[in-house]
């Protein structure tokens, strides 16, 4: 057990910085850039729906494969490790569903919005943006901490 658990730790790891990461990226590089360069808030809207374009499937699968690895984790390690993991899954899937909200209800009602109502959306996103890097955040500070200090195998 203990190389399977160091595995689906690495995985989770590696999955949960890069999915940190990008939404980090987006939220404090891209967006800001975007805002800075199109003035117009409909022509801002239409090119980030179509940078937007087809990135939902992908992150998808990010997410499945970073709550696998951390199911897998919890499932092959023990003790503090056991824990850790479960606890870094818990807050994972909050952002995930977070994550569904955003992609499934949120988007598509942003998208028929008119001029006016943009800017509330648009901070409604960054708060449910924002609370995702910190969710993801602080469930890969603790996995990383929990493999470091105790392992996982």
């Amino acid at each position: 057990m203990f190389a399977l658990s160091v595995v689906f730790a690495i995985v989770h790891l590696g999955v949960g910085a890069a999915w940190f990461g990008s939404m980090t990226y987006s939220l404090f590089v891209v967006q800001p850039a975007v805002a800075k360069f199109f003035a117009d808030v409909g022509r801002r809207e239409e090119f980030l729906v179509a940078l937007a374009q087809g990135n939902r499937w992908r992150v998808v699968g990010l997410v499945a494969a970073l709550l696998l690895s951390g199911l897998g984790v919890v499932a092959a390690a023990q003790g503090t490790a056991r824990v850790g993991f479960a606890v870094a899954v818990v807050l994972e899937a909050v952002a995930a569903a977070i994550f569904v909200e955003v992609s499934w209800r949120h988007w598509p009602a942003r998208v028929f919005a008119t001029a006016e109502e943009l800017p509330a959306y648009q901070r409604a996103l960054r708060l449910r943006a924002g609370a995702m890097v910190g969710l993801v955040g602080i469930a890969f500070a603790l996995a990383l901490v929990v493999t470091v200090a105790v392992g996982v195998g």
